[in-house]
């Protein structure tokens, strides 16, 4: 079954898959050979199924999926990529605010600025948690553990491919697993507490973060509440807030720090107080500038990693 999909003017398909490191952890899957990005979907009528999603044309999103859907079940679909392409999102203001400055004209010119996401804000939480105090390859580990011994597997005969593939756990499996087990089977170390806690906080409806992305509260009281998370600090929380269409926050790593220090500084190094007074004249679209920054180099290749 085929799809097709408007996109905005401004939209770039790559540039928008390759934003951060979320296309390259399951159950997101780049196909370079296809051209494609593919993902494990889960709908509310209970089908889990393998999509397919490429760019057919300049104003058009092709997708695929080998299982026929009822017409609610592709609404459904069409809903999960543009909350994860950020389709939905204007992002004019933001591209006005790029061309004021000589440094960031590129971005409005390549159409930069959309920061893939998942479907949902738990997916975004408990990778953001698994990016904290650790190299990129055993954040790989953490997430391809958390969905091939915690998701639900597929196996579709029918695709060309022929793989087996999981989707991300739900909240209720999570929540459902021992401390010793995430931090044993999953390797989450530290971490394993954390994800727990927050699973059993949304099953017991102590949070609500599925309201996040449409939230009236203030960027700075959606940082506390954020915040309130145990195992998000500073950072993971204000590259939460990215994902959640707020970008008052830079979300500081030591993998931007270093970057910043290169471009800025000569590699120098200087303190977190130097970088923020650096992006504070972009206000509250300064965490995507900093970003857009910092990332500049990855616009240079259609598959930059």
């Amino acid at each position: 079954m085929k799809i097709t999909l408007k996109v905005p003017e401004n939209f770039n398909f790559w540039r928008t898959i390759y934003s951060h490191g979320w296309c390259a952890l399951s159950p997101f899957e780049v196909d370079k050979d296809a051209n494609c990005l593919k993902r494990v979907v889960e709908l509310s009528t209970g089908k889990r199924l393998v999509i397919d999603v490429f760019q057919s044309s300049k104003d058009k999103l092709s997708i695929i999926s080998s299982l026929n859907l009822t017409q609610r079940e592709n609404s459904e679909v069409i809903n999960q990529v543009r909350a994860c392409l950020r389709l939905n999102e204007d992002y004019s203001e933001f591209y006005n605010e790029a061309n004021k400055h000589r440094d960031f004209r590129w971005v409005a010119k390549t159409g930069a600025g959309r920061l893939l996401r998942a479907p949902t804000v738990f997916e975004d939480v408990i990778k953001m948690i698994c990016t904290t105090n650790c190299s990129w390859a055993l954040t790989e580990i953490m997430i391809e553990n958390l969905c091939e011994k915690l998701g639900w597997q597929i196996n579709d005969s029918r695709r060309l491919d022929s793989l087996s593939r999981w989707t991300f756990p739900t909240t209720e499996v999570i929540a459902d697993v021992s401390e010793k087990y995430l931090r044993k089977e999953i390797r989450a170390g530290y971490r394993a507490p954390y994800l727990l806690e927050l699973s059993q906080r949304i099953i017991n409806g102590k949070l609500n973060i599925d309201s996040w992305r449409e939230s009236t509260l203030s960027t700075e009281e959606l940082f506390k509440e954020v915040r309130s998370i145990k195992g998000v600090g500073p950072y993971a929380a204000g590259n939460i807030l990215k994902l959640l269409g707020r970008y008052d926050y830079l979300g500081i790593d030591s993998w931007c720090r270093k970057k910043y220090f290169e471009i800025h500084r000569n590699g120098r190094i200087a303190s977190d107080k130097v970088i923020e007074k650096h992006y504070k004249p972009f206000g509250k679209w300064k965490g995507l500038f900093f970003w857009m920054d910092v990332t500049k180099h990855w616009y240079e290749k259609k598959f930059p990693f």
